[in-house]
């Protein structure tokens, strides 16, 4: 089963930029997921087991390095979608 999420990062530091970046090259370096970022979010597409793990990791990453910050995400069944 494939999964889409879109994702919005709003890190609670006068700093956010960084944040965001760095969670999105992170993202990047998995192999097998689609990525695609956006003006106001990032679409991560693949395997359904694959992009949850990553973003249990992920995630939890952020928190760790960033303290507060706020995740807001939509998940999709992706099976029948196309990913540009």
């Amino acid at each position: 089963m494939q999964l889409v999420v879109e994702i919005s990062l709003y890190p609670l530091a006068d700093k956010y930029i960084a944040p965001i970046q760095d969670f999105i090259d992170r993202l990047n370096t998995h192999a097998g997921l689609r990525v695609k970022t956006c003006e106001t979010s990032t679409i991560v597409a693949g395997d359904y087991a694959q992009v949850m793990g990553v973003l249990h990791q992920e995630m939890q990453r952020t928190h760790q390095q960033v303290g507060q910050a706020i995740f807001v995400c939509k998940f999709l069944n992706g099976t029948n979608m196309e990913i540009a």
